[in-house]
């Protein structure tokens, strides 16, 4: 069965008269080694996250949705690129390995060359900000703010330590340029308790954001890329010894009541429904720290740093209030319209995007998807007409097959290269 790949330019927005006239903000929620059953609506047996439960029962729940890879930095340079590793320069070969990893006594990191989203976004007027982990270098010239973002408040790394300060400083916190502080100095993590309050200043600064683009009236890319579900894992006081599942529940159970708080504000603002907002991981479980410093991958076998389906399957869920229709669940990742048009770009609005980010060759269907990259795509009936749709939302993928069966739908998907 043909298989579907997380790619990050599903959010873009088709550049089309209709689209023009009221893009849409892209809400990028990111969790950090939070795994495939880790959620109610994937099956957790505590029924512990009212919240994201609530946001697929709303919205849509993607039960085969696959990530690039099964490891931290390639997994984001993927979602940020919309290129597979072994094309973006995060690849895990014994010769190139500095790439594919970025703790702070290694080099690499987003190579110039590569287009991120929020350049992308940039240009059509978006305000891009990042809350949380970059992790695609440390380095001035991998800064986030040098690669499309707008603002910054976060870390180049995850929060290891403590360290000595000797061999090795703690990991630094910034907001945008500017060193704010670092890991267990400024910004407490005890590792007895594992009390830390950085959830919930995550969550005040998406808060804010959101307030001030909609005070502003300027459409905003928000990527919330928290890490409190990586080991050394981590909670505020308030949520912790809350969860049937020891710390590790409890920072999801910290993490599903901000996400909730979130979407409530998005509706309270009255921009939930010109709000695009999608949740996933960048890889598995790490099962190395379960039980106590891990979560779950449901059924599949194994987790973080292996390529078996525990690593790479993700939970991820849509939430478009308005125009995704409560309660769907595509098998593959695109399998249907989540509403008439809305993964499809046109000709004309591919042919917009810089030249590195197209398919060779000339805009024709059955042909084999290869790289997950921009592309165009025709829906065809059971009469074999081929039906164009413009001016929405694209999510690509990369398939084994030139023809993928909708669960929801007896039309099929024809990618076009």
């Amino acid at each position: 069965m043909a298989r579907a790949v997380l790619v990050p330019l599903c959010l873009c927005w088709a550049l089309g008269p209709a689209a023009a006239s009221a893009p849409p903000n892209l809400l990028l929620l990111l969790m950090d080694d939070m795994g495939w059953g880790d959620l109610g609506a994937f099956g957790e047996p505590s029924k512990e996250t009212p919240n994201l439960d609530q946001m697929a029962s709303e919205g849509m729940l993607f039960l085969d949705f696959y990530t690039a890879n099964p490891l931290c930095s390639p997994s984001r340079a993927a979602l940020l690129t919309g290129r597979l590793p072994v094309r973006n320069g995060f690849y895990t070969t014994n010769a190139h390995a500095r790439n594919a990893y970025t703790p702070q006594d290694i080099v690499g990191g987003i190579p110039d060359s590569e287009l991120l989203l929020p350049e992308l976004l940039k240009k059509a007027g978006y305000v891009n900000k990042i809350i949380g982990k970059w992790h695609l270098g440390h380095r001035p010239q991998f800064h986030p703010l040098k690669h499309g973002f707008d603002e910054w408040f976060g870390s180049p790394n995850c929060h290891f330590g403590p360290f000595d300060n000797r061999a090795l400083p703690n990991i630094p916190v910034y907001r945008d340029w500017e060193m704010i502080g670092r890991y267990y100095e400024d910004f407490k993590i005890d590792l007895k308790t594992g009390e830390a309050n950085l959830t919930q200043i995550y969550l005040q600064e998406a808060l804010d954001f959101i307030s001030k683009q909609q005070a502003s009236q300027q459409p905003f890319f928000l990527y919330w890329a928290i890490d409190a579900t990586h080991a050394p894992v981590y909670a505020s006081k308030h949520f912790l010894g809350t969860s049937q599942r020891g710390l590790y529940g409890d920072a999801v159970r910290e993490i599903d009541d901000s996400i909730g708080k979130i979407l409530k504000h998005l509706q309270k603002l009255g921009i939930s429904e010109n709000t695009f907002v999608f949740f996933t991981s960048d890889n598995g479980a790490a099962l190395i720290s379960a039980p106590k410093q891990g979560g779950s991958n449901g059924r599949f076998l194994c987790g973080k740093q292996t390529t078996f389906e525990g690593g790479m399957r993700e939970p991820a869920i849509a939430w478009w209030p308005g125009h995704i229709p409560p309660g769907g669940a595509p098998a593959l990742v695109p399998t249907a319209a989540v509403t008439p048009g809305v993964f499809i770009h046109t000709q004309a609005a591919f042919l917009q995007f810089p030249p590195q980010l197209r398919f060779p060759g000339e805009f024709t269907t059955n042909q084999h998807f290869n790289i997950p990259h921009i592309t165009s795509a025709f829906w065809k009936d059971p009469a074999g007409k081929k039906k164009k749709k413009k001016n929405h939302i694209l999510l690509v993928f990369e398939s084994s097959s030139s023809s993928l069966p909708s669960p929801s739908s007896p039309s099929s998907l024809v990618p076009a290269s």
